[in-house]
């Protein structure tokens, strides 16, 4: 679907189910790597009780921490690995903002916080703990290049 100029997160939201998959910063890398197969996603929200954005990680966290972690790695409780300074955006950020940030940061997923005030280029987007909403307002937007 090709996205207007002046087209908003929120807008690319609307073709996607509500919601993002979390996971608690207590379970074990196993049970993400699992998830992450059985719900073929490519990264989850960490969240201590759901609504709370404390942290994201990604397929490529566990594939880099390979081989710094080696056999050890599945028991490792996924607080050790994931990224706890997320950047999120919020639904009324153009895309055309978000894109460039994420390139300009190297980011593949991006938490979408309701709530979340401002556009996606002032402030290098939102930092975190940020509160999100329910589960069914936190998504996670991945624009990939073609």
């Amino acid at each position: 679907m090709k996205k207007q100029p002046g087209a908003t997160v929120a807008d690319m939201l609307q073709a996607k189910a509500p919601g993002a998959a979390t996971i608690k910063p207590t379970e074990s890398v196993a049970m993400l790597a699992r998830r992450l197969q059985q719900e073929r996603l490519g990264a989850m929200i960490v969240s201590s009780d759901g609504h709370t954005v404390d942290g994201i990680i990604s397929e490529r966290d566990v594939a880099y921490s390979l081989a710094l972690h080696r056999g050890g790695l599945h028991a490792l409780p996924v607080s050790a690995l994931m990224t706890k300074n997320v950047v999120t955006c919020c639904p009324q950020d153009s895309l055309p903002a978000v894109a460039r940030v994420m390139a300009e940061r190297h980011i593949r997923h991006l938490p979408v916080v309701e709530g979340a005030a401002g556009d996606a280029a002032s402030e290098q987007l939102h930092q975190r703990q940020r509160v999100a909403g329910p589960t069914p307002s936190t998504y996670i937007v991945g624009i990939t290049r073609p």
